[in-house]
């Protein structure tokens, strides 16, 4: 969204873990973070249509950007249907429903749009607020693809 949950965690690692490299994660169709990242400066999007309503937001935070300028080290977007793939893996192996908002992170990371071989990784799982018709939705499409 407004990206406070990629700066309070990337002021986190850079306490806790220095090295740690941060990687945003965001829908492709709502890349607000990616282009600002980018440009350095915050640029404003259309409301993006996507899936993942918690990330519909049009701009990065005032306060938000300055953090992620500094600390955030780059950026990635999935696709819905990564995002749908993600909600359908973590229910049918884990047993836990993740609104496609908080599958953001874990799509990027086994999208393999990084080379993540051999490092440790970890990755912010949030949100189960996914009504039932969107999920069943969501669970469908993944079949499909």
């Amino acid at each position: 969204g407004g990206g406070g949950l990629i700066a309070g965690s990337a002021l986190a690692a850079r306490h806790f873990a220095p090295e740690c490299r941060v990687i945003g994660s965001e829908p492709e169709t709502g890349n607000d973070g990616q282009q600002s990242f980018l440009k350095g400066e915050r640029v404003k999007i259309a409301v993006p249509e996507t899936i993942a309503d918690g990330a519909r937001t049009q701009v990065l935070g005032h306060l938000s950007f300055p953090i992620i300028q500094k600390y955030v080290h780059s950026f990635g977007t999935v696709s819905d249907s990564e995002l749908c793939a993600q909600m359908r893996f973590f229910m049918e192996k884990l047993k836990i429903v993740v609104e496609p908002t908080g599958c953001l992170s874990a799509a990027l990371a086994l999208s393999g749009k990084f080379n993540l071989t051999g490092k440790k990784v970890g990755v912010i799982v949030s949100g189960g607020n996914v009504g039932t018709e969107m999920f069943s939705e969501c669970l469908a499409r993944a079949i499909e693809s």
